[in-house]
């Protein structure tokens, strides 16, 4: 699949249809793009369209399936986009860390293919006003899917969920408490941790997602 080289061909590339729920263009939108005018468009829309679907399909459906409809804050980035983002300080790691990450079409230096979308989870939110309230469904997350990274903000619990080939399963927050919650090798790692979700709901896995 080429790069869309003109409208018609971007409203096309938009209308893939990524999982049950999810199309492309859901995962489009950057406000650094809207803002500073740099069309953020895939450069290799193939491993955009494959990273995608592995994020959409093995993450976010049974997370919208079991929780409702999610918020996407952000998502894909193409590198022209990130590039600016992060010379500029606008909250974008460099190009080679972000790639596999949330510049779906770019592997990382160890080749592998991932993606990254940037979430809300009004469910969550609504429940979790308190100091701390995102670890709850840090926790939940961790315990029932296959991500392989979270990063949690302090607005509204958002935070980074990373599909990828070789996931790290590591946890961290820019809330309170800041830091890293999890990762292999920490005591608190393994095991079931439902005692720290009281309340939540079971997975539901999407049918036909």
């Amino acid at each position: 699949m080429r790069k869309p080289g003109s409208m018609k061909s971007l409203e096309d590339l938009g209308r893939v249809r990524l999982s049950k729920n999810f199309f492309l263009r859901d995962f489009l939108h950057s406000e650094i793009a809207d803002f500073y005018r740099i069309p953020n468009i895939p450069d290799d829309p193939d491993l955009a369209v494959e990273a995608g679907r592995r994020l959409c399909e093995e993450l976010l459906e049974p997370l919208q399936a079991t929780f409702g409809r999610l918020h996407i804050r952000s998502a894909y980035r193409n590198r022209a986009v990130n590039e600016f983002g992060n010379r500029n300080k606008l909250n974008c790691s460099t190009n080679a860390a972000t790639a596999a990450d949330h510049i779906w079409d770019m592997r990382d230096a160890e080749g592998c293919m991932g993606a990254t979308a940037c979430i809300v989870i009004p469910w969550a939110w609504d429940r979790e006003h308190a100091a701390g309230g995102w670890q709850s469904l840090a926790w939940w997350i961790h315990d029932h899917l296959p991500y392989a990274s979270l990063c949690f903000f302090p607005k509204l619990w958002a935070f980074n969920i990373q599909w990828h080939e070789r996931p790290q399963r590591r946890i961290r927050s820019f809330a309170e408490p800041r830091g890293l919650l999890t990762k292999p090798g920490m005591a608190n790692h393994q095991g079931s941790h439902a005692h720290l979700y009281p309340g939540y709901p079971p997975l539901v896995m999407a049918a036909g997602s």
